[in-house]
């Protein structure tokens, strides 16, 4: 218990705590991240239902192959405040580099470039029924 009166857990579901912690927006994503292996902890991959001390060690994949290394520094099974959910973690993931930085753009505009916009307009259609009729 802590001096609010409010009961600390000695340890938590893994899911909760990352969902609790924000580093993840739902639980039900920190649930697929963890059974698709993007989660490790102390090492080992870990399922949902694993429970998460004091002074664990998480390995986070993130998109672009990136990594996110935190340590748990408190524990909490509600949710709480963004302020507070930082302070349940260390994280020792280093800065990144600037030509990784650099990197991150390109792969944004390229992600960009080749996503869909949608349904064609006018001009668009234009276009295509020209290339039909003559190819």
């Amino acid at each position: 218990m802590d001096d609010s009166g409010v009961l600390i857990p000695a340890e938590v579901r893994l899911d909760v705590w990352l969902d609790v912690a924000c580093l993840f927006k739902t639980r039900s994503e920190a649930q697929k991240a963890c059974k698709n292996g993007k989660v490790e902890v102390n090492g080992q991959a870990a399922k949902p239902h694993r429970t998460v001390r004091v002074g664990d060690e998480l390995d986070i994949g993130r998109s672009f192959g990136r990594k996110q290394k935190v340590v748990i520094r408190g524990l909490a099974d509600r949710n709480v405040s963004r302020a507070a959910a930082r302070a349940l973690y260390e994280d020792l993931t280093p800065a990144p580099t600037p030509e990784e930085i650099e990197l991150r753009k390109i792969e944004r505009v390229y992600r960009a470039a080749i996503t869909a916009a949608g349904t064609p307009d006018k001009r668009d259609r234009r276009a295509r029924r020209k290339l039909k009729e003559n190819g």
